[in-house]
């Protein structure tokens, strides 16, 4: 057994971790980053860019639907090789994971401990046969995706997100069993691909969305591509090989079913209770999200273990937030970023700022603007879709937004930015609009809500996207 001492141990060589590595690395401290399992990261191994990978294939197929009306012959000879296309897919993501490798774990030398920690004690890991003791500690372990305990039985006709892309081909027919981000990206891109898909949630949404206009519009276009049940869950049997998938009045018989449900933490691997840090009813740390802090302890977390912002930018910003505090003897509070949240199905589907369901409907006004009469739009062959755009009724500053809309990451992300400067209505409706572009869906949305703000242009019957000057 060897026993070690340490400034910082940081759990995980995840993006979050990774982060967190490199703040104590900056500030001169002794450290290790301990990983158990693949490395390269969730995003790069089997989360955002494979995933986009796949979708760029499927959209990329798709379009041959339009090619008649544009002129284009030909279209219908177009097909593809699943099994060419996942080999595509996977070789782009090992491009990427070999990247983040060669750049991080590769260099690190004895910095580097390979297996899985647990906790002995407050400030004590164990790894294999080592004993490291660490002055602060970074938990940025991660999690993997949620399969009911009784599915375990169909064997690998259930796939994840982690086993999806591993596959040499795919199924013929499958359900998705949850329609957040994970399960409607890849759920939309099998389909466009030529697979029979049917989409399951329990919930009444889709991609978590609480804006009712945005999420019958979001259930409606996507619809297009497979069909839709909501409000029950599912419920799975044998069926001579396949698997009879059942939710309310509707039953599919499939080859394969997608658990996108979510994921869970991996802290259940980390004996956290020997951490000797405060958990909440879900056994997750409780922590400050400004420091990554566990209470008084000199224990940190990071990423999505958090279970508060699951996203890569946010997990990377955790990761950076708990280093820092974990190199210092105090702890400094970080400004959180503008909630932005993206999922990448054809139209996007956006949220950012405050979500619909927390703004307080007596002092909130609403603008938006419906695409089809955009038209830029129109020239993609994208003029479905809605943009709803939320700011405070008496000062007329945008709070957030909801957008079903083609190009609407662009769009997601010049909000977030207007968001966090506390920009209003007017001051961003004063901002250039180009014709033609995917923008002025938000010019729309804009000029929508200014007359339902208290904060009205001088004189009042200006145009009110023109500033006057005297």
């Amino acid at each position: 057994m060897h026993e070690r001492k340490v400034d910082v141990a940081v759990i995980g060589a995840g993006t979050a971790g990774l982060n967190a590595m490199g703040q104590a690395k900056h500030a001169g401290k002794d450290f290790v980053l301990i990983n158990g399992g693949e490395l390269g990261t969730t995003c790069a191994r089997v989360g955002c860019m494979p995933s986009k990978a796949l979708i760029q294939v499927a959209h990329d197929l798709h379009r041959r639907e339009i090619f008649d009306r544009e002129g284009i012959v030909g279209g219908d000879a177009l097909s593809v090789s699943l099994p060419d296309a996942l080999e595509h897919v996977r070789d782009l993501r090992d491009i990427l994971v070999d990247r983040v490798l060669g750049a991080t774990t590769d260099t690190l030398g004895e910095a580097f401990v390979e297996g899985y920690a647990r906790f002995v004690e407050p400030g004590v890991l164990q790894v294999g046969e080592d004993t490291i003791h660490a002055a602060s500690i970074v938990i940025a372990c991660g999690t993997r995706p949620v399969v009911p305990p009784a599915w375990v039985d169909f064997g690998d006709r259930i796939l994840t997100s982690d086993t999806l892309f591993e596959q040499d081909d795919l199924p013929g027919t499958i359900a998705v069993v949850g329609l957040g981000v994970i399960g409607l990206e890849i759920g939309q891109a099998l389909a466009h691909l030529g697979v029979s898909v049917t989409g399951i949630d329990a919930l009444d949404t889709v991609a978590g969305l609480t804006d009712p206009d945005a999420r019958q519009s979001a259930i409606e276009l996507l619809g297009r591509a497979f069909p839709i049940w909501l409000g029950h869950g599912a419920e799975l049997a044998q069926a001579d090989g396949r698997i009879r998938v059942s939710a309310g009045e509707h039953t599919v018989v499939v080859d394969k079913v997608l658990a996108a449900m979510g994921r869970q933490s991996n802290l259940d691997w980390l004996a956290i209770e020997n951490a000797g840090i405060e958990l909440d009813s879900h056994g997750i740390p409780v922590f400050d999200e400004h420091t990554m802090r566990c209470g008084d302890s000199r224990v940190f977390v990071a990423g999505d273990i958090s279970a508060n912002r699951e996203i890569l930018h946010e997990a990377a910003d955790e990761g950076r937030i708990a280093g820092y505090n974990a190199a210092r003897a105090d702890s400094t509070s970080f400004a959180r970023k503008t909630p932005l949240a993206i999922t990448f199905t054809s139209p996007n589907i956006c949220t950012v700022g405050v979500p619909f369901a927390k703004l307080d409907p007596d002092t909130t006004a609403v603008g938006e603007m419906r695409l089809g009469p955009l038209g830029r739009a129109l020239v993609m062959g994208a003029n479905r879709g809605i943009v709803r755009v939320y700011a405070d009724q008496a000062s007329g500053v945008i709070l957030g937004a909801t957008l079903v809309a083609e190009r609407g990451e662009n769009l997601a992300h010049l909000l977030a930015w207007v968001i966090g400067e506390k920009m209003t209505a007017l001051q961003l409706l004063r901002k250039p609009f180009y014709h033609p572009t995917m923008e002025e869906a938000l010019q729309g949305a804009l000029r929508d809500l200014l007359p339902k703000v208290d904060l009205a242009p001088d004189p009042i019957d200006a145009p009110a996207d023109l500033e006057v000057l005297c």
